[in-house]
């Protein structure tokens, strides 16, 4: 029943009523919902209680036995820890939901929130990046998100350690919002403790998962999204080739968002994903007048950050592109790998697409590991 695979269909009004909010999160959190099945059924059936009180007969239908959708007294006790944590619900379409995320496809029928909520309201980018960040790394976090901050922009990341901790600590003045894996309730790791309590009452925790869950790797996939979904871009400072980072800014590429990255020295293991990034045309940060110079301007014009020559300026924002087009140049990609080693420049040829997205899928397929690069730059098909 979970069907997350395609987009589906918002609902045409968000929920009005303290029963028709309580409704949205109860169908969520009940077993085999997720967010395309929520937005698909909820169009089906108009409402959230009527999807509720059909989701036993539909389940009966699909041969599940015994289904039952989250009861009520699991609402309770949600709702109680929410309120004992001072935590606030926000469903899609409410005023405070974050307008560019609600704008993703399938953006999160709910999140629970924790401190300012016009953190919201205000331009957001993420940074995030290793957690076992180098002490230079976490420097160029702090300095970055501590500019942004002061020239308008609030900072977005996941809490964690290393980057995502000195990102949250730079912006701590100006306002920075935090995506939490878990319960916006639990926080994780523990060494961040004094930091999440910091941005409860100074800037704002998030999540879409429930009151009091413990995160596990399976959750962080979903929140990486949420943070790409938030900020206009995201900046990755130190990130292995196979890291959550880069999982971050591939979700912000699919979502037609800006990517940027700090370089770094080749022989760090840590710098090899943001030089992969940059190597395939993301925006190359020294500063955060790197970052600025790169977005369209504010409405109020920022506070310099230091003089720029023109030669500086970065190159043009990736294309938008859909998840139907994304996979579509992935099979055919890996079609024309199918018989033998093939010039980079030749495939570009050979495909119906520009240079620069033919460029990102193959770093989408160069992580997933499908692909590899051998002598001369000929992209050779691992599987």
């Amino acid at each position: 029943m979970t069907g997350e695979a395609n987009s589906s269909t918002h609902p045409p009004l968000p929920p009005t009523t303290e029963d028709q909010r309580y409704s949205w999160l109860r169908l969520l959190r009940s077993r085999g919902i997720g967010t395309v099945t929520f937005y698909r059924l909820l169009a089906e059936y108009g409402s959230a209680q009527n999807v509720l009180d059909k989701l036993p007969e539909v389940a009966a239908a699909a041969s599940v036995k015994g289904y039952r959708t989250y009861s009520k007294d699991q609402l309770d006790a949600e709702l109680d820890t929410a309120k004992a944590a001072n935590a606030r619900l926000l469903c899609f379409g409410d005023p405070e939901y974050p307008a560019p995320l609600a704008a993703i496809p399938n953006p999160p029928p709910v999140l629970w929130a924790m401190g300012d909520l016009s953190l919201l309201s205000r331009p957001a980018i993420a940074i995030v990046g290793a957690r076992n960040a180098s002490s230079l790394g976490r420097r160029m976090a702090y300095a970055l998100a501590r500019d942004l901050g002061a020239a308008g922009y609030t900072v977005v990341s996941g809490l964690a350690r290393g980057i995502d901790a000195s990102a949250h600590e730079g912006a701590l003045g100006s306002g920075t919002i935090a995506v939490q894996g878990g319960g916006v309730d639990i926080i994780y790791p523990s060494e961040n403790t004094r930091l999440a309590q910091s941005i409860a009452k100074q800037g704002l925790r998030l999540s879409e998962q429930p009151m009091g869950l413990q995160p596990q790797a399976r959750h962080f996939p979903p929140r990486n999204r949420i943070i790409a979904g938030i900020g206009l871009a995201t900046i990755v400072v130190e990130a292995a080739v196979k890291s959550g980072s880069l999982i971050t800014a591939r979700d912000a590429l699919d979502l037609g968002r800006d990517v940027m990255a700090v370089p770094g020295h080749p022989f760090d293991a840590r710098a090899s994903g943001g030089n992969l990034l940059i190597r395939d045309g993301a925006v190359l940060v020294r500063d955060a007048q790197d970052v600025i110079d790169a977005l369209p301007p504010l409405d109020h014009p920022p506070a310099p950050v230091r003089p720029i020559d023109p030669a500086d300026l970065p190159p043009p924002p990736p294309e938008r592109r859909s998840l139907r087009q994304t996979a579509a140049l992935h099979q055919q990609i890996l079609d024309r790998l199918a018989m033998a080693p093939t010039p980079e420049g030749q495939l570009i040829d050979d495909l119906d697409s520009t240079a620069r997205r033919v460029r990102t899928v193959l770093t989408d397929l160069e992580l997933a590991g499908e692909i590899g690069r051998g002598p001369g730059g000929v992209i050779i098909k691992k599987r």
